[in-house]
Order: structure tokens, then C-alpha cells, then sequence
């Protein structure tokens, strides 16, 4: 069994996996975009002092989401490789396979900035673990295709998501996106990484305990994505629960 400690992260292969799923909008991004969309645009512009993205790889869009509703989105992630790839994007403009992604995002919250540079404009990286960050430190916690895609341990994967749910504060936000059953998985047919099977019931089973307004739903797999043996998307929104209180 493999699990988080034991994968070379900083030799992520950011380019394989981008040209496999990045270089051009799918219907699955499309959905994804929307899924969570629904959760930024009912928020006023601003009105967040700032939102994480938990393991942030080298994937844009969930990071240009935010930039109308949080001041400050804070990309966290482990890979020196994706670290890498976020801050030339930052420094010198995101690549143009980037702009339909944004374009879809805009359509679905017009608050968001005229140009994807504007949105990312809000955003800091740093490298660092993303399931060891200060507890209730932002309004809302972003996190898509990682607590699933880096153990083969059904347990890491559950203490990874109450991690995630950790990071925000009671009653902030949490949006996040899960492949479905996808076991041990390749890139461009290089070496293996670990991800262990999840469905719409344990990803429910894990946050129901720690969460309010809870909503799961599944998509079907994209068959223009690589097939990594999922059978689908999870996506998920949802409140972190306040403390119980009452008298003993």
C-alpha cells in the first residue's frame, strides 16, 4: 500500500499531466466549473478575506474561481514541480490553453475580473504540506482531485478530508471534487502514483460528521479524459459545523 510520504511529489510530471488533461476545456471541467461556480457567485465580490486551495498542482481554474469573492487565494502545495509551474504562471501570464477554462468561469459569474491574469492576480503559492495548515485560518477551502489521488490508505485519505475541513473556520465554505473509484493511476504511461477508490457515499461518510448544508452529487466519467480506471466525479459544497454548545 502506498501512501502520501511515500510518492516523489517534486517529481511530478506537470507537463505530461497537463497535455492528458489541461490543453483543452472538457465537458468534465465544464461541470466542474459550473459545481462550483454556483458556490462563488453567490457570493458578494470581496466579501472573503481569503480562501486556500489545498493541494493546488498545476491546475488554474480552481484558483481563478475565487478571484471575485476572496481578496487573497492562497495556493498550497507540496510539489516543487507544481510550485514551479504556478509561480511562472503568475510571473509571466497563464498559458493561452487556460482562456476557455476562464471564459466559462465568467459566464457563470460575471463578477469575476475581465482577464484570467486579473483573477490570478490574487493569488500566492507557497510550498508547504496542504493538510498541515493552521486550523480556521480562511473563509473558505477549495480542494480538487487530491485527497484521493495521493494514498492508497482509505484512513489517510478521511484524515486528509477533516484536515481540509480544518482549515476553514465554522461556518466557512468548502467546495471540492473527487474522481470516483480510481485506484493506482499513471501519467503519459510513466511511473504509478498512488489514489485510492471513493464514491458519492465516502466522501458523504467522511464530511457528514464535520459539515453543514452538506450536497454530494456524482457525474459520469468524461471518456475524452485518460482513462485511469474512474467511473466518474464527486463533487461536493458544503459549511464547516460550528461548535455544539449548550449547558452540562
Amino acid at each position: 500500500m502506498l501512501r502520501n510520504r511515500d510518492a516523489d511529489w517534486d517529481a511530478w510530471p506537470v507537463e505530461d499531466y497537463l497535455e492528458e488533461n489541461y490543453r483543452r476545456l472538457h465537458r468534465a471541467d465544464e461541470a466542474v466549473i459550473d459545481h462550483h461556480s454556483a458556490v462563488y457567485a453567490a457570493l458578494a465580490p470581496d466579501s472573503l478575506d481569503r480562501s486556500v486551495e489545498c493541494g493546488a498542482g498545476p491546475n488554474l481554474y480552481p484558483l481563478a474561481l475565487a478571484g471575485a469573492a476572496s481578496r487573497l487565494v492562497h495556493a498550497v502545495e507540496p510539489s516543487a514541480a507544481s510550485v514551479g509551474y504556478l509561480r511562472r504562471q503568475l510571473r509571466d501570464g497563464p498559458d493561452p490553453s487556460w482562456d476557455p477554462f476562464y471564459a466559462r468561469c465568467r459566464r457563470r459569474n460575471p463578477a469575476l475580473p475581465p482577464s484570467l491574469a486579473q483573477a490570478l492576480s490574487r493569488v500566492r503559492v507557497t510550498r508547504a504540506d496542504a493538510f498541515a495548515l493552521p486550523e480556521g485560518r480562511y473563509a473558505l477551502g477549495s480542494m480538487n482531485f487530491v485527497a484521493e489521488s495521493v494514498t492508497e490508505d482509505r484512513e489517510e485519505f478521511a484524515a486528509f478530508c477533516r484536515a481540509f475541513v480544518r482549515t476553514v473556520r465554522p461556518g466557512g465554505y468548502l467546495v471540492a471534487s473527487f474522481m470516483e473509484n480510481m485506484a493506482r493511476y499513471s501519467i503519459a504511461g510513466g511511473r504509478q502514483w498512488p489514489g485510492v477508490p471513493v464514491d458519492a457515499e465516502r466522501v458523504t461518510e467522511v464530511f457528514a460528521p464535520h459539515t453543514v448544508d452538506l450536497a454530494v452529487r456524482r457525474i459520469d466519467a468524461d471518456p475524452d479524459l485518460p482513462d485511469w480506471g474512474y467511473t466518474g466525479m464527486v463533487l461536493l459544497s458544503a459549511r464547516r459545523a460550528r461548535p455544539a454548545t449548550g449547558r452540562r
